[in-house]
């Protein structure tokens, strides 16, 4: 099944997932660092363990819902020449971004079957796409051997 010309591929895609992956590692790196400082006994509390992964999830949902509110595009999707857009066009709002992180997750959760799906999908869209509301864009390249 042919997708639209301007809709990325698989491999860019995962391509640019690697990419903000490595990044999103540093931010975690740094993000619990304050961590260290709670005390072991509190730390193994039920709630304070909640608590952390929460801190921890709003952490990587901010990693990637402020970029795709300001301008539909991560650094590794920038680095990819790849933009996420609200279907039928346009920007996208924090609430299409919750909407795409909580989708993503599901489909992260299957094993990336919601990622894999991209190959069969008519349009290119993987679930997190279609569940959002969103679409990923192939930016054009620059022109004269560059990039």
């Amino acid at each position: 099944m042919p997708t639209p010309p301007d809709t990325p591929s698989l491999v860019r895609r995962l391509a640019a997932m690697l990419y903000d992956g490595l990044l999103l590692a540093s931010v975690l790196f740094v993000a619990g660092i304050p961590l260290a400082f709670v005390p072991e006994t509190v730390r193994h509390q039920l709630a304070a363990r909640l608590l952390i992964r929460l801190y921890l999830l709003a952490v990587v949902f901010l990693f990637f819902a402020v970029p795709w509110t300001r301008g539909g595009r991560t650094l590794g999707m920038q680095a990819w020449r790849m933009r996420l857009v609200a279907v039928p066009g346009g920007p996208l709002g924090w609430g299409h971004a919750a909407r795409r992180f909580a989708a993503a997750l599901l489909s992260w959760a299957c094993l990336g079957l919601g990622f894999v799906w991209i190959l069969v999908d008519r349009e290119g869209r993987a679930w997190h796409d279609r569940l959002s509301g969103t679409r990923m864009v192939l930016e054009p390249g620059k022109r004269g051997g560059e990039g």
